[in-house]
């Protein structure tokens, strides 16, 4: 998108009759607060330019400029080179020196910056303005040939890659065949005459490469760099990173021409990177690192191994006690903690670089409250700098640093569906996975996709992978649920479960081979990993932050939850109710299936009048209230005091069966076996049931409340044992409260029905046992129409909580699993759709609906309570959204609590919640 530049940001001049936009800003007179034209690099130095920093002389090209190449297909906009040229000549003014004069060269580097930081993402040229001429000069100049030839060498080898797209790997192997040939262990041990050697074997290399010389007009240097910078905004690189972290794909790169300063002169030079404060940790002290004689390359590409900074205190005091001024000054100027490059060139330091630091959530936590703490900012000014990603990170295990080093490179990679890190044991099979994991086995669960069958293998499991589907696939959504670590949709690993085996990068893997999952960046690796776990109590500063978030909010912060032990886990993270006990999943624990299945057998014949299928169909649903009794009253009783939304059985009866597929082929084998008796005659009648209850679309079929209506004697076991149990706790002193949930209502009438049917039977049982407790009756809005005719819904619905899952697919007409498989990656690539929906409330379409629903419902219903159950109540975007239409709580697994009250607080400040 070409930015249209307007007074205060560029100007125009007339030129030949056309008006030319101002591309270029000398740093002196740039708009320093201006980062969205200036890019993060090039506010900055304008910023310590304009501070009386010592700075070297340097001008920048706009991040507009950028745009406006790109829709040129690779053109400069009009006026750009002549101002750059310009722009040139003052530098060259300023330093006293001209680029491409033999006698008195002047070298520049061209560098990226964005508006948001991207650390090497994008491309970075150094010593440009060098060739066979200047390169004399240069040593004439410094009265160091060694040096120039140093410099002559990185700025060929640089430019041959970054430029004209020369394999890094080949320049590398030339410079490191000189080495081996002289002997030297470090770069410096080469002398003059070695480097001009390999000077000229790179321009030999390149020429090869490229089939054309190696450039050594310096003016067509200064062109190619700057188109290289611009082209690596869209590299493959930047690209994986801004879809990561979410960062507009329009936003450009600016490009800083900045005078070279040196720190490869000799013993009084050097370079470096540091930090006002700890980025890791968040201690308040410098921290960073420097290597004498050396450019800024040998630091971030790792050719040597730097010192720590607090080294330099003793070899250069003086030149260690500005810095440390100028690095303070700089953070209570940005009150943020700063990311600083520099150099030192003949014992005189240069600042080349200063900008927001990027740091571990830790850090960011601990840095933002001390930063209070200090009067620097507000409360609300550290509630809104955390990330939401700052507070994941902090809450699940991570891999130890040492540990994860000594990994080496990952064997594949996926979607980060479900952060953490997860180390165990291979399995391909969710029996075995449960098998092994009651033997005390920490497993990870290999599958190409996972389905509700496989939920017994996947609860066990301490991680969980998959090869397909994606961050709201079944395999990501209850991976979340249960705060496991999660990585889908990792095509490039191959799984066979058949052979039980996977591969990836060169490893095959079997059953009972160790691997390591991290789910927060979605990299696999082989072997064990060494993990650190999280511990919200210890975790000081956060709990601070928390606290001043849950004062600032004004929206509850629920938990999707289906067990006591995660209802429990979600008290301790802040949760202040439950806004999702899914009962389905109670069906599939250990012992329950087989009374699940023959109250689903039975059911078709009782509805007929059978004698002997009623009574099965009753002694079933009898053995599973037993069982769903002491589900809720575990459930209620972690929760005491706060309310607790169960939502009855939503799914159709044929998923609690075996699959169709299955049973048929099971069937044919034993029929070519021969064999018969009890067990083939059972495999005949589930096959013949699931038969009947198969559906050409099921998620649109008999489930929801259409399942409650067409078997009442379902939903009425599940709602007695809610009130039993809610009973029970009553009588034994404590508070529970209890919102029963219809799931999928559409219509006036379905909620009436259900309603008037139900509250008969909490208001038997209530009188049975001689207590009182405080119920309520609501929907789930999961269908448009349900939104459209919310008013009437309302008439009997005490509550509204939207099922955004269901609500998604029913608007948009998609089936979550196959959009993700099938072309959901592809929109986005696309731009088809701007955000996964099933990720973030697709505000204009599903978001309408919900604000429709809400203002027909509480205009039928004044004190309608609202809120929201989906896997969007996590999102932070999307509890923004919830804070904007007046919802009264969301609800998300337990794992999010922590960030869904920071983005609540962040929402009733204003803030719009990113994971930059």
């Amino acid at each position: 998108m070409a930015v249209e530049v307007t007074s205060g940001t560029s100007t125009g001049a007339q030129r030949n009759g056309a008006t030319t936009n101002q591309w270029v800003y000398m740093a002196e007179d740039a708009p320093a607060s201006n980062r969205d034209l200036l890019g993060g690099k090039g506010a900055g130095l304008a910023a310590m330019t304009q501070a009386g920093l010592p700075v070297p002389p340097a001008f920048t090209i706009t991040t507009a400029a950028c745009n406006a190449f790109q829709e040129a297909n690779g053109q400069f906009p009009h006026g750009m080179w002549e101002q750059t040229l310009a722009a040139l000549e003052k530098l060259e003014a300023r330093s006293g020196r001209k680029l491409g004069d033999a006698a008195n060269p002047l070298l520049v580097s061209v560098r990226s910056g964005a508006r948001e930081s991207m650390p090497g993402m994008m491309d970075t040229v150094l010593n440009l303005g060098l060739n066979d001429d200047t390169v004399q000069g240069l040593a004439r100049q410094t009265s160091n040939e060694r040096f120039a030839w140093d410099a002559y060498r990185r700025f060929v080898g640089m430019f041959g890659r970054i430029v004209l797209g020369v394999s890094g790997e080949k320049i590398d192997h030339v410079f490191d065949q000189a080495k081996s040939a002289a002997g030297a262990k470090q770069d410096t041990d080469l002398n003059a005459d070695q480097l001009r050697q390999v000077t000229q074997q790179l321009k030999e290399l390149v020429q090869g490469e490229t089939g054309r010389p190696f450039p050594t007009d310096v003016r067509q240097q200064l062109e190619l760099a700057i188109k290289a910078v611009f082209n690596s905004w869209m590299g493959k690189r930047a690209v994986d990173y801004r879809n990561q972290f979410k960062i507009p794909h329009d936003l450009g790169t600016a490009v800083s021409v900045v005078t070279m300063v040196f720190g490869n002169m000799g013993d009084d030079s050097g370079t470096g990177v540091a930090f006002t404060r700890d980025p890791s940790t968040g201690q308040r002290q410098i921290f960073g690192e420097f290597l004498p004689n050396a450019q800024g390359e040998d630091v971030v590409a790792g050719i040597r191994t730097p010192i720590t900074i607090s080294k330099m205190r003793d070899l250069w005091p003086e030149v260690y006690g500005q810095f440390e001024q100028i690095a303070d000054r700089l953070e209570q100027t940005y009150k943020d903690v700063q990311d600083l490059e520099f150099t030192v060139e003949r014992g005189k330091l240069y600042m080349l670089q200063t900008r927001n630091a990027k740091r571990t959530g830790k850090a960011a936590v601990v840095t933002a409250v001390e930063m209070v703490s200090e009067g620097l900012i507000s409360r609300e000014e550290a509630l809104k700098r955390i990330q939401p990603m700052h507070v994941q990170q902090i809450l699940v295990p991570q891999f130890d640093p040492e540990s994860r080093r000594k990994a080496g490179d990952p064997i594949g990679r996926g979607l980060a569906a479900s952060p953490g890190a997860a180390v165990g044991k291979v399995v391909f099979d969710p029996d075995r996975s449960a098998e092994l994991a009651s033997s005390g086995e920490p497993v990870v669960l290999v599958r190409r996709e996972t389905s509700p069958e496989d939920f017994h293998g996947m609860a066990p499991a301490v991680g969980i992978l998959t090869s397909r589907g994606g961050s709201s696939s079944h395999a990501a959504v209850v991976a979340r649920q249960m705060g496991k670590p999660c990585i889908a949709g990792a095509e490039d690993i191959e799984i066979d479960v058949d052979r039980q085996r996977m591969s990836a990068g060169g490893a095959t893997l079997h059953e009972g081979d160790w691997i390591s999952l991290d789910g927060s960046t979605g990299e696999v690796f082989a072997g064990r990993i060494s993990t650190i776990a999280p511990d919200l109590q210890r975790e000081t500063e956060l709990l601070t932050l928390l606290g001043w978030a849950d004062e600032t909010r004004t929206l509850g912060v629920w938990a999707n939850a289906d067990t006591p032990d995660e209802v429990a886990r979600a008290r301790s993270l802040g949760a202040t109710g439950v806004g999702l006990v899914r009962t389905e999943h109670m069906f599939r624990e250990e012992g329950r299936p087989p009374f699940v299945q023959e109250m689903i057998l039975a059911a078709p014949e009782a509805k007929r009048g059978d004698p002997a299928a009623r009574e099965t169909y009753l002694k079933a649903l009898e053995t599973l209230r037993g069982f769903q009794v002491g589900d809720f009253y575990g459930i209620l009783k972690a929760m005491d005091g706060l309310p607790v939304v169960i939502r009855l059985i939503d799914p159709p009866l044929h998923e609690f069966l075996p699959k169709h597929e299955r049973l048929l082929e099971e069937i044919a084998t034993a029929r070519a076996k021969g064999e018969s008796g009890a067990a083939l005659d059972e495999r005949e009648r589930l096959f013949q049931a699931v038969s009947r209850l198969h559906e050409q679309n099921p998620m649109l079929g008999l489930r929801g409340c259409r399942l409650g209506i067409l078997f009442p004697e379902i939903v009425e076991m599940q709602v007695t044992a809610v009130a039993q149990a809610a009973a029970k706790l009553k009588r034994e002193g404590m508070n529970p409260v209890p919102e029963i949930m219809i799931p999928l209502v559409g219509t006036r009438n379905e909620m009436a029905l259900e309603r008037e049917r139900l509250e008969k039977v909490v208001t038997s049982v209530f009188e049975r046992e001689g207590v009182q407790v405080a119920y309520k009756f609501g929907a789930c809005m999961e269908v448009p129409r349900a939104c459209i005719v919310a008013g009437h819904i309302a008439e009997t619905a005490e509550f509204f909580s939207y099922g955004t899952n269901d609500l998604t697919q029913t608007t948009y007409g998609y089936s979550r699993d196959d959009a993700e498989g099938k072309f959901l990656g592809e929109y986005l690539k696309e731009k088809v759709l701007p955000h996964n929906p099933f990720e973030s409330i697709d505000q204009e379409g599903v978001g309408e609906l919900v604000r429709i629903g809400i203002e027909r419902g509480r205009k039928q219903r004044p004190n309608l309570e609202v809120g929201i159950c989906g896997e969007q109540g996590g999102d932070p975007a999307s509890v923004a959204f919830c804070h904007e239409v007046g919802m009264n709580y969301v609800s998300c697994a337990p794992g999010r609590i922590p960030i869904a009250r920071l983005a609540a607080a962040q929402a009733a400040l204003g803030h719009t919640p990113t994971d930059r």
